[in-house]
């Protein structure tokens, strides 16, 4: 079988799985999110925290939840950090340096997962199980109780109401991340990951060199990493670590759980407003960005451009042969468009124009498919562009779901959507400005500018993957690079909540001739071209300085 034939298979099958779980899980969530009763668990956390479960609230309410609870979070994780030599299982290691764990409490709790250390030989084991992998449980029901905020908005009317943080929380891990994981841990342990919470084994390699082998709950970790697009490996090589990522199976399963939850919301969505056809189109405009980027990298990859490339017969530099370039380019694409994070191969090694690719899926927003909650918000938001924009074309008010959308609704959406690439373009101009950008560059010229413009993306975007020539532990980007993710993640979750709570005090407008109708193909394809359009204006002068410079060059 061909290597070309292999990759179609691979993806083929993929699709085809996501699909096979679309409905179902889609429904699971929706019923999740709308069900009344609560399990006795989650009454007993209800009790623990002082929350009343059944309170409804306003957007006001919802969003002093979120941040309050995001910022514990980060006080916590910091201070775990700080003083995990004291903290059992500490295998020896030293407590983080200030800037750095300020950069890890902020990576994970705002779903980023960045990563400027190696967790084999920096995270003991409870700071990687008991900080580490809970945050990524709980930052990934944040986004998706956001999100569920935003359906509710358009499903409901005349009331400003939302629904419960800490019930959305608390059920988002408790009945939908806890029980996927758990079968996706048992699954990847069958398959040869490890798990275990033994001490570091000192080996002596072939070469009579001592070589130290990290042990770790890796299983687990990885299971709700890529489950939440979360991305943070427990070690520095992420998914390209045998231990982590042991066959071709592991890999595509890992594809799949990183896609899962952002292809199912879609239909959860739909469910929830009542109208399956506009998740659809949701679904479809989310597919097919994904889909293009798949294809623009994995034909790049295998052309190989650049005269070393074509020497050694294929660009496998920085790739292992177990992957290849076809799901290497597939995983690539993938978790840049997840707001993952996950590699494995490594981005720094992918040929200018594949890296330009990989770019713009974070520039876009996240949101093909996007991160668990924060994909399906964004892409609504662009929703409501597509529908204004619309609507300045033919000259009426602009609907979407029987809600107008008028001044208020489409400042809430400007911000939002300026907000990222504001973070992205004055980070990077910054480090480029005061030299720490340059002075982090392990490549020169085009390539070393896109190293320092894909660490900001990344970050501004709460991606949390790399070029791995990038030296990111420094004090400055340690905390330049976490601010951005903190307000990449949180700020426009506040233009979210309040365009939520807009539109559920609306009173619902009953479609006529003239309306747009926004579960059709036509629609799709306005959505799907207005924010490639948004996007490329957007961003096209500094990709041409990086990405795109050095794909012309090659």
């Amino acid at each position: 079988m061909s290597s070309v034939l292999a990759d179609v298979l691979v993806v083929t099958a993929l699709i085809g799985a996501l699909a096979l779980v679309h409905r179902p899980l889609g429904d699971y969530m929706a019923a999740v999110f709308q069900s009344k009763r609560h399990l006795r668990v989650e009454k007993w956390i209800y009790r623990s925290v002082g929350a009343n479960p059944d309170a409804e609230m306003r957007w006001p309410a919802y969003l002093r939840g979120v941040l309050f609870f995001s910022a514990v979070s980060v006080l916590f994780l910091f201070l775990m950090q700080r003083v995990q030599d004291k903290l059992p299982l500490s295998l020896g290691f030293e407590p983080i340096t200030p800037d750095q764990a300020f950069n890890t409490a902020a990576s994970f709790v705002s779903n980023t997962n960045w990563q400027s250390y190696s967790g084999e030989v920096a995270m003991s084991h409870v700071t990687q199980t008991m900080g580490l992998a809970v945050q990524n449980f709980v930052s990934a029901a944040v986004g998706i109780a956001v999100a569920v905020a935003l359906v509710r908005g358009f499903a409901r009317s005349r009331t400003g109401e939302l629904g419960n943080f800490w019930a959305d929380l608390v059920r988002c891990v408790i009945r939908i991340l806890v029980p996927i994981s758990v079968v996706a841990a048992v699954i990847l342990i069958a398959c040869g990951a490890i798990q275990n919470f033994g001490d570091i084994h000192t080996i002596t390699t072939l070469t009579g060199d001592k070589q130290a082998i990290s042990p770790g709950a890796v299983a687990s970790q990885e299971a709700i990493k890529d489950l939440g697009t979360n991305g943070g490996g427990f070690f520095n090589a992420n998914s390209s670590h045998p231990f982590e990522n042991p066959n071709g199976f592991t890999n595509w399963l890992e594809i799949f759980l990183l896609l899962v939850i952002p292809f199912s919301l879609p239909r959860t969505f739909g469910t929830m407003v009542g109208n399956a056809k506009q998740g659809y189109a949701i679904l479809a405009a989310m597919g097919i960005i994904w889909f293009l980027g798949v294809v623009a990298v994995t034909i790049t990859e295998y052309a190989h451009p650049g005269t070393a490339s074509q020497l050694a017969g294929g660009a496998m530099e920085g790739k292992e042969q177990r992957f290849g370039e076809g799901n290497s380019s597939l995983f690539a694409v993938s978790t840049t468009m997840t707001s993952t994070g996950s590699v494995n191969s490594f981005h720094d090694s992918f040929s200018g124009l594949s890296g330009g690719v990989l770019l713009l899926g974070m520039m876009l927003g996240e949101i093909a498919p996007g991160g668990t909650g924060s994909g399906l918000y964004g892409m609504l938001i662009m929703a409501i562009i597509a529908v204004f924009i619309a609507g300045l074309m033919v000259g009426r008010t602009p609907e979407y779901l029987g809600k107008k959308i008028g001044t208020r609704e489409i400042k809430l959406a400007a911000c939002y959507i300026l907000i990222t690439p504001a973070l992205v373009l004055i980070g990077t101009a910054l480090a480029m400005a005061l030299g720490k950008g340059e002075s982090s560059m392990t490549n020169i010229g085009a390539h070393g500018f896109s190293e320092v413009l894909y660490a900001y993306t990344s970050a501004s975007n709460n991606n949390g993957s790399a070029f791995a020539g990038f030296a990111a532990n420094t004090e400055y980007h340690n905390t330049m690079l976490g601010l951005c993710m903190l307000l990449g993640r949180f700020v426009p979750m506040v233009f979210v909540l309040a365009l939520a709570g807009s539109l559920a005090e609306q009173k619902p407008v009953p479609a006529t001739a003239g309306t747009l109708r926004t579960e059709k193909p036509l629609f799709t394809g306005l959505l799907v071209g207005a924010i490639l359009i948004i996007t490329g204006l957007t961003f096209f002068p500094a990709l041409a300085l990086g990405p795109l410079a050095e794909g012309l060059a090659s």
